[in-house]
């Protein structure tokens, strides 16, 4: 087998590049190890608990004992199926901040300034929200729309924002991130818009492109050039040959895992595992980032959450009304809120994001005992904790070793705490007097910093948003991985393109600003120009140097 092209990954970025690559008239193979997306649990975004906690969905890792956490091992899901990672996440559609992507360009990832990708923004995008104001992309493949927010709870937390002060905005997306506001989600009629929705069928539909269900192994170089991929499919090891490029885009977990396994990386720690060197990048693996998120969970007065559905019956009644009419509470995510605000006078831009969620649940479907609740999921934006992703043996089977290494740096302590209580603010506004009842988590007898800290230890869990284990970079850092055409520093013939070569975390969720660089690196890969940068200024707040709010 082989093509012009050969993509690691049917995820976010994989999609999206197969898309235009085959739109372009060359030949695309996508390698993909999971299975179909096919069936409710996946298409329908009331169900969102259940793919990422189903091992045929999900790859399963987890993380090594976390040292600050108590040594919890902390669940790191990445999609092990059609669409990756956009067909297990919870569907919320972020594009960062402004000031993310000129901070990529300052660290040395020259043509990926806000400028630079906004335009990519709004080619990928179909907005379905209200007016247009000439901030979104209209005609785009990726579906995004907004939720139905009939939910007293869900208007309450807006009005709750603007009462502690916050501004409120119209369109996180568009010019103005901070503030409280609707949440956007990949939803379009009901179902699930993910990357292989909105950017892999379109493409299978031509003759150019395939999908080629196996393991990848490693990547097959030969003389200082990648020429194709090593899988494994049905007990059998091949060679699926690429007459032009390899281009991995299998998550920040697997793309590092597979670069090292093919003799690129740490040149020790190659080595140590048997593996030939073939470029010394000590680089991938590295900068690993996440989000970290702590659910503020309060006690509903009043019967008005989701409560009522989280039972046998309920839930059967809600997919029953999906199944047959595509609506009702399984159309949405639920996830129909949010906010983004600073931490405090002197940040330029929001370091501080809100997810709310008008039930007091986990992510893994299990509900509090005490019944109707709501929550709040927080967390500091830009930690400055940095882990790593390395190899458990020379294996291709093996799970990589994850450490993330949270909450290392004592800053963010500081931010963990602020997240804590001005979510507890918010909650105690009038607009939150008729519903809020006592916090269940982490508790309101949980005041000094010592005792937030304990709580941050036993109940922060991961927002799934890991990246940067591939930075781009300058071709002189030794650390970058990438160039600023996403080609692997030492490597001919050779890209990543997935949220690997972030050399910063964005805010907020992962796969919109994942989804961009498949349609960047797109035009890189064909040796196209750049679409033309934008002009557009985003609002920062004035005042920000000396008010937080």
């Amino acid at each position: 087998m082989e093509a012009d092209f050969v993509i690691v990954g049917a995820g976010s970025a994989g999609c999206a590049m197969a898309c235009r690559l085959a739109e372009a008239g060359v030949s695309v193979l996508v390698v993909e190890h999971g299975g179909s997306d096919a069936g409710p649990f996946i298409q329908m975004p009331g169900a969102l608990s259940y793919p990422m906690n189903m091992a045929r969905y999900d790859w399963g890792y987890r993380s090594e004992p976390e040292p600050h956490l108590g040594n919890r091992r902390l669940a790191c899901p990445r999609g092990k199926v059609i669409g990756g990672s956009s067909s297990i996440n919870g569907m919320v559609y972020v594009r960062g901040h402004a000031r993310d992507f000129d901070t990529w360009a300052e660290m040395g990832a020259t043509g990926w300034g806000y400028g630079d990708v906004l335009p990519y923004f709004r080619r990928m995008e179909h907005w379905h929200g209200p007016g247009d104001n000439g901030w979104r992309g209209h005609d785009g493949p990726l579906h995004i729309s907004r939720g139905p927010r009939t939910n007293p709870l869900t208007q309450a937390f807006v009005r709750a924002g603007q009462q502690a002060g916050y501004p409120a905005t119209a369109d996180y997306n568009g010019e103005q991130q901070e503030g409280f506001g609707p949440m956007d989600a990949t939803i379009w009629r009901g179902r699930r818009w993910s990357a292989a929705n909105a950017y892999l069928r379109p493409a299978l539909k031509r003759a150019n492109c395939s999908l080629v269900r196996a393991l990848a192994e490693r990547v097959v170089i030969e003389e200082g050039r990648a020429v194709g991929v090593s899988v494994r499919r049905g007990g059998v090891t091949e060679v699926i040959r690429a007459r032009r490029e390899v281009i991995l885009a299998a998550s920040s977990i697997n793309s590092p895992k597979l670069l090292m396994l093919s003799g690129i990386g740490p040149a020790a720690d190659l080595a140590a595992q048997g593996i030939t060197v073939i470029a010394d990048r000590p680089g991938v693996g590295a900068n690993l980032q996440d989000h970290l998120e702590l659910y503020v969970q309060m006690k509903a007065k009043k019967p008005v959450s989701l409560y009522n559905y989280w039972n046998i019956l309920g839930k059967a009644m809600v997919g029953a009304q999906w199944l047959f009419t595509g609506g009702g509470l399984g159309a949405s995510n639920q996830f129909e809120s949010c906010g983004f605000i600073r931490s405090r006078a002197g940040v330029d831009y929001p370091d501080i994001q809100f997810h709310f969620l008008p039930i007091a649940v986990r992510y893994d479907g299990t509900v509090a005992p005490e019944g109707h609740g709501f929550q709040a999921h927080v967390g500091p934006m830009r930690s400055k904790s940095r882990g790593a992703v390395s190899l458990r043996s020379a294996d291709p089977a093996d799970a990589p070793l994850i450490r993330f290494k949270y909450m290392s740096h004592p800053d963010d302590w500081q931010e963990f705490r602020a997240c804590i209580r001005l979510t507890r603010e918010i909650f105690a506004q009038e607009a939150f007097a008729e519903f809020a009842g006592a916090e269940l988590q982490p508790g309101a007898d949980l005041q000094s910093d010592d005792e937030l800290d304990q709580a941050v230890r036993e109940h922060a869990e991961s927002a799934y948003h890991p990246c940067g284990t591939a930075r781009m970079g300058r071709r002189g850092d030794p650390m970058a991985v990438v160039d600023a055409e996403c080609r692997v520093i030492g490597v001919d013939g050779l890209r990543v393109a997935d949220s690997s070569i972030f050399p910063q975390i964005t805010n907020g969720n992962l796969n919109g600003p994942s989804i961009m660089v498949g349609e960047k690196a797109s035009d890189h890969i064909l040796g196209r120009a750049p679409l033309s940068a934008a002009n557009d200024r985003p609002w920062i707040h004035p005042d920000w140097k000396v008010v937080q709010r």
